[in-house]
């Protein structure tokens, strides 16, 4: 990645973060709910969602990426028996992120079983969710990276396999992690 990259305005600029360059704006090809900003790569069938959730006070700091990622997965109907699996969760460390404000910060990677636009065809997909706790706004900042590691032929993700571009890595939603910034806390209200 280039060190020249720039923050991407998110929220109407309230928060920002360095975003992959070959990411399209889906806001910009349909709607998208005002809780979140969803990103695609523009050859793969990547994509990276930045959410805002209701802060969940009973969940334990440690439990809170688990918990998201088990809320993504029911809505991704990949609950049932080896749909889904969690591979590590780490605390990021607040002295490498922007988002100072932030309690607590988690990185969950994990698998999914799921299929798109409720196809029967499923796909597997490592999910990579970063956790910003901000008890003080009531808020959870959700940052999920959608990796397709296996696609059905029968999905309508197939035709994206055809294309050799150059994917987002783990670094790129790293990056993202470590640059989301804070710059105006009304987003809360």
């Amino acid at each position: 990645m280039q060190g020249a990259e720039q923050p991407h305005p998110l929220f109407g600029g309230a928060l920002s973060a360095v975003i992959p360059l070959t990411a399209t704006d889906i806001s910009e090809l349909r709607e998208i709910p005002d809780s979140q900003e969803v990103f695609a790569h523009t050859h793969t069938d990547q994509s990276l969602i930045v959410e805002l959730v209701e802060y969940q006070a009973q969940v334990a700091d440690q439990d809170s990426a688990r918990y998201h990622f088990e809320d993504i997965a029911g809505s991704n109907k990949a609950l049932e028996a080896g749909a889904c699996a969690v591979i590590s969760v780490v605390a990021l460390p607040k002295s490498d992120l922007s988002l100072s404000q932030c309690s607590s910060a988690w990185m969950l990677t994990g698998t999914q079983s799921v299929s798109k636009f409720n196809e029967e065809a499923r796909n597997a997909v490592t999910l990579h969710l970063g956790v910003f706790r901000l008890p003080q706004f009531s808020t959870d900042v959700l940052i999920t990276f959608n990796d397709p590691q296996s696609i059905s032929p029968d999905s309508s993700s197939a035709a994206a396999l055809e294309t050799h571009k150059v994917p987002w890595s783990l670094q790129d939603f790293q990056r993202l992690l470590q640059t989301l910034t804070l710059h105006n806390p009304g987003l809360f209200e």
